[in-house]
């Protein structure tokens, strides 16, 4: 504890039975150089600066928005959210869908605000959870995060390998891809993905601020061009087809189907935690970062929405697509409703987005896997969280993640079932991160929560409470089969609880075994405090000092 007189400095420390819980410093280390606001804040959570700081609000953003990936996203999950539910899963589903994620991305940006470090959530759950809980939580919290984050990538590269080779198969109709081609192309892209990751910060942010307008521009390209190029007679679908007509590919009820759909909505809404990851190199972190999440999520769930419904006013042909030899739903779809030429150069604009997603998953996941391995949590950490000295970035990190992405790709081999494993990760081990800092904060911390500049007043707890009710909602319909009794095969099987539940079993039993003797959460860089105070006399937690 320390021996400063908080009474002297009313404006920061109070009694703390009425004082928000805090991860700030008692007091900021010897410094052999002034340091800025953003270098006093990640100080105050117990780290020196150690990234350029060359990310604005724009480029955050535009990695972020990168990552989200609204085009080549839709088209990677069409089968999901159409061929679960069909147009009325589509837009329905999208809507209701997004309501709750928003609540997730606002707590989240409240929780980035407050705690702008690259850890991100892992940190969060650390520092709020209830005394003795705090590695635990971050354990279970950090993991999570890491397996959705490095599935990310891998799974977009995929995604992205089987349109460049469905766009060749369109062009030369005797063409038809092995999974061996496949694999290779796949690799070929995560190798390049990797070497740009690698680049100095200034490069990174330059080429997804360009991969970001062009996301955009692409976006709306897309949604002009399909109503207006469309060969369909008439050119819309009725309204009430649209909206009332479910197209049921599973063997369960409508609702049901409908709430399975939302899997396609969850895994493409889950980049924006990006900006939190990304906060350490972010110029005005504790406000720009947050907007960024917030940007993110609003402009691409309405955004988003727009393009279900052109999708969903021109489709003709549900079954169709989902069968088509093509292998690829959105190239199948363009195909029925457009002109080959058309339709080419909408898949052609799919793929380039594709590309920057790709890209923008790869710098987040380093970026994680960075926070990680500063805290060993990892075998061989200290070779992980290096920082290059020439680039300024955790190189290392990256071909780590290039590296575990092309052997997840072998999966490729195993047939698209396998192969679709990587997507169900992407979605539910995502959210169970989200979930799990946003329902301590609402459920244990409460008012004690020290907010930083960007919150959401006394609609901070409500809003929280949505989205972690909505991520327990949709955990087990996340891992609902589609087919049951005896049409159920391995083929039809959802392997999302074997794929992201065998490894998170596995590190629970080894923080049960072994790590919960070692590892105690955040291992930051400067001496720091947690907690710094007591209640009525007693502490509010363990003291627990970081050296």
């Amino acid at each position: 504890m320390s021996d400063r007189d908080i009474s002297k400095t009313p404006d920061v420390y109070h009694d703390f039975n009425h004082d928000p819980v805090t991860s700030l410093l008692v007091e900021a280390p010897a410094s052999d150089h002034s340091m800025d606001a953003d270098e006093l804040a990640l100080v105050a959570l117990g780290y020196k600066q150690e990234f350029k700081r060359e990310f604005s609000l724009w480029t955050t953003f535009s990695l972020s928005f990168a990552v989200l990936g609204l085009l080549p996203s839709f088209a990677s999950t069409m089968s999901l959210g159409m061929g679960y539910a069909g147009t009325a899963g589509m837009v329905w589903g999208w809507i209701i869908a997004m309501l709750f994620i928003q609540c997730v991305a606002a707590a989240m940006a409240e929780l980035c605000s407050s705690m702008p470090t690259s850890g991100g959530l892992y940190y969060a759950a650390a520092v709020l959870a209830p005394p003795g809980y705090g590695p635990f939580a971050a354990w279970l919290t950090g993991w999570s995060n890491w397996i959705g984050q490095i599935s990310a990538a891998p799974s977009v590269d995929y995604a992205l390998a089987a349109m460049i080779l469905a766009a060749a198969s369109i062009n030369n109709p005797s063409y038809v891809p092995t999974r061996y081609q496949t694999f290779l192309l796949t690799t070929l892209i995560l190798i390049v993905h990797t070497a740009i990751s690698s680049m100095p910060t200034r490069w990174i942010a330059k080429f997804n601020s360009y991969g970001s307008v062009f996301n955009i521009l692409a976006l709306f390209i897309t949604i002009i061009a399909i109503p207006t190029g469309t060969l369909n007679v008439p050119k819309f679908n009725p309204s009430s087809q649209v909206w009332g007509d479910i197209y049921n590919g599973t063997e369960f009820s409508d609702g049901v189907a409908v709430l399975m759909s939302f899997v396609g909505v969850i895994w493409t809404m889950s980049g924006y935690d990006s900006a939190f990851h990304l906060s350490e190199e972010c110029s005005n972190a504790n406000v720009a970062s947050p907007r960024a999440i917030v940007m993110t999520a609003g402009i691409g769930g309405v955004v988003g929405w727009f393009l279900q419904l052109v999708v969903a006013y021109t489709v003709q042909d549900i079954p169709g697509i989902m069968s088509s030899n093509l292998g690829q739903p959105w190239a199948s779809y363009l195909l029925q409703v457009m002109p080959q030429n058309t339709a080419m150069a909408i898949l052609a604009l799919t793929i380039i987005c594709g590309f920057s997603m790709g890209q923008g998953c790869m710098v987040a996941a380093s970026r994680v896997s960075y926070a990680y391995a500063r805290d060993d949590c990892f075998p061989l950490s200290r070779i992980w969280k290096q920082v290059n000295p020439y680039t300024t970035t955790p190189v290392n990190a990256v071909i780590a993640n290039g590296v575990l992405g092309i052997l997840m790709c072998l999966l490729i081999f195993g047939g698209s079932t396998a192969i679709a494993a990587l997507f169900s990760i992407g979605a539910i081990a995502q959210y169970v991160a989200f979930a799990i800092p946003i329902a301590v904060r609402v459920f244990f911390v409460g008012n004690r929560f020290r907010r930083g500049p960007w919150h959401l007043g006394r609609f901070s707890r409500p809003i929280g409470g949505m989205g972690v009710m909505f991520v327990l909602l949709m955990l087990p319909i996340l891992c609902l089969p589609t087919t049951v009794g005896s049409d159920l095969t391995a083929e039809g099987m959802n392997w999302t609880c074997l794929v992201y539940g065998a490894p998170m079993f596995a590190v629970t039993l080894w923080w049960v075994i072994d790590a919960r003797k070692w590892f105690e959460g955040p291992k930051v860089n400067i001496e720091h405090e947690i907690y710094n105070t007591t209640f009525d006399g007693v502490p509010s937690s363990e003291t627990v000092v970081y050296t």
